[in-house]
């Protein structure tokens, strides 16, 4: 029989941002009022799945607070401790910490930044980004077989870039994308089915598809 574990990578709440900062890796960047509700949303959605027979048994989360903070009530209702992986972090960014980013890509010294976008030059390169998430989550897979067997499941809770370009490599697309058409909405389920080859397949849902319609769109978010 062949052995199978599915690894659900569930992107962040919303951020409470008043001034609409591109916050990427820095600290102090909790939920906002909304992205509470979105974790509390994603606590119901695994804890359903459970109460039909698809337990998780493997939580994980980036160590950054938005993160951390939309695992939280998913932890507490299954009873479970978080492992804190720093390979699912946020990719880096040249841009952050400034707000309005679209006025200052007008200014000629964030040109150079702008030069390549296959790879892109303005950041962590997608390439990068996969094989991080990508070994971060063989891993997981790995530890949640070991100790729970066939049809084991995992949680990791990430960022939309990481998550989104992962899923284009298991997909078999190119890497380069238009950052407008991502389909990783606020506390998406992105799940890979992994078996002994690897990646099997990709299923995408949005548990808070209504909530996530209330929530700013912000770039890098």
């Amino acid at each position: 029989m062949t052995e199978t574990v599915t690894v659900h990578l569930v992107r962040h709440g919303e951020v409470h941002n008043p001034q609409k900062v591109l916050y990427g890796r820095l600290p102090g960047f909790g939920l906002s009022a909304l992205g509470h509700q979105m974790a509390e949303g994603i606590a119901d959605y695994f804890g359903q799945r459970a109460e039909q027979g698809e337990p998780v048994h493997l939580l994980v989360s980036s160590p950054l607070q938005r993160a951390q903070e939309t695992i939280a009530p998913l932890a507490s209702r299954l009873g479970l401790p978080v492992t804190i992986e720093d390979r699912v972090l946020e990719a880096e960014n040249a841009f952050e910490g400034l707000s309005d980013v679209k006025r200052h890509l007008r200014t000629p010294q964030y040109w150079p930044l702008l030069r390549n976008p296959f790879r892109p030059s303005w950041g962590e390169p997608y390439k990068a980004q996969v094989e991080r998430v990508l070994a971060a989550v063989k891993d997981v897979a790995d530890r949640a077989l070991a100790g729970h067997g066939d049809g084991a499941e995992a949680v990791i809770v990430s960022h939309q870039l990481p998550i989104w370009v992962t899923r284009l490599w298991a997909e078999d697309r190119p890497l380069w994308h238009d950052p407008r058409q991502r389909e990783c909405t606020l506390t998406s389920v992105t799940s890979l089915r992994i078996g002994p080859a690897g990646v099997e397949s990709v299923s995408y849902a949005e548990p808070n598809k209504e909530l996530s319609k209330q929530a700013l769109a912000l770039p890098g978010a």
